[in-house]
């Protein structure tokens, strides 16, 4: 049983659905402390460059979980995002599609920024029909507390998993030997960031997921096809 653990992130890159379509079992991460990074904003390619969608904040301080951290209602964000994304994808094939994928996640229900990036990353997982095989769950569900490595390692067995797998940050605080000790396997995604048609000059696979059903509709499945290595070859290199 192969395992993911990740921080829900806002309409993420392709990487992530990678990791998805490796899972059996995806789990969101989001009772662990919120720090700046990809949880609340993506980046779009638009004629002018990169350009951020960041998703407003409220009352956030320091400590806080992700899944505490509360959406600032005071503006329409909503469509701000729309209005960037239909003006960088205006002559992008699937344009259509990618504005109903994300008109669908702003019509759920929320109550925190938790619930808006879970619901972004189901809906591309959906689109690409990686759910099929993969299940979805939420660590604080799981009745698995602590922190660190021990933490990941513990929500592995408590998931009947046998393979961990995890991004590239991870080698930087992973203790491997951790899970070797239950008979769990580590591995390390290794990304292809295939090339797929793109607008706006030269291909970059660090952008979100939006880009690629906007760019190549359902046909998109076949560029997350990205593999995992044993933590030992990746460490030695081999990424």
């Amino acid at each position: 049983m192969k395992v993911v653990i990740s921080q829900s992130m806002y309409f993420p890159w392709v990487g992530l659905l990678e990791q998805i379509r490796q899972a059996d079992i995806f789990t969101h991460y989001d009772d662990v402390q919120f720090t700046r990074g990809f949880y609340n904003r993506v980046q779009v390619k638009t004629a002018r460059g990169m350009q951020w969608l960041t998703v407003p904040l409220r009352d956030q301080h320091r400590g806080q979980l992700i899944s505490e951290v509360m959406v600032d209602e005071s503006s329409d964000w909503r469509s701000r995002h729309l209005d960037v994304l239909k003006q960088a994808y205006v002559n992008a094939p699937y344009c259509e599609e990618m504005l109903t994928l994300v008109e669908g996640v702003f019509k759920r229900p929320i109550s925190s920024l938790a619930d808006v990036s879970r619901n972004s990353i189901v809906a591309l997982a959906e689109y690409f029909e990686l759910t099929q095989s993969t299940r979805f769950v939420c660590s604080q569900e799981t009745g698995v507390f602590g922190s660190s490595s021990q933490r990941l390692c513990d929500l592995c067995v408590a998931l009947d998993g046998d393979i961990y797998v995890t991004g590239h940050g991870a080698r930087n605080y992973l203790n491997h030997q951790i899970f070797e000790n239950k008979g769990i396997e580590v591995r390390y995604m290794k990304y292809n960031c295939a090339p797929y048609p793109q607008l706006n000059g030269a291909f970059t696979p660090y952008v979100t997921g939006l880009d690629l059903v906007a760019n190549c509709g359902k046909e998109g499945r076949r560029v997350i096809q990205s593999e995992a290595i044993n933590w030992k070859a990746f460490i030695n290199g081999s990424d």
